[in-house]
């Protein structure tokens, strides 16, 4: 089993292999981005600062 986290985000994810473990985390972050925007714009403003990440474009986000 392959563990892999993003601390600026404190996610972390797994797979039975590093390909699975870097696709399974990338869902997880995503899921994790649109359930934050579902809960309304000043919740996912202030998750993505407290990220230190900044929104570059609707589908792009960087440090």
């Amino acid at each position: 089993m392959f563990v892999s986290y993003c601390p600026e985000m404190d996610i972390a994810s797994c797979g039975e292999d590093i390909n699975q473990a870097k696709e399974n985390h990338l869902e997880t972050i995503l899921i994790n981005i649109e359930d934050t925007k579902k809960m309304g714009t000043g919740t996912y403003k202030q998750f993505i600062e407290e990220c230190g990440l900044e929104e570059t474009d609707t589908d792009v986000l960087s440090t």
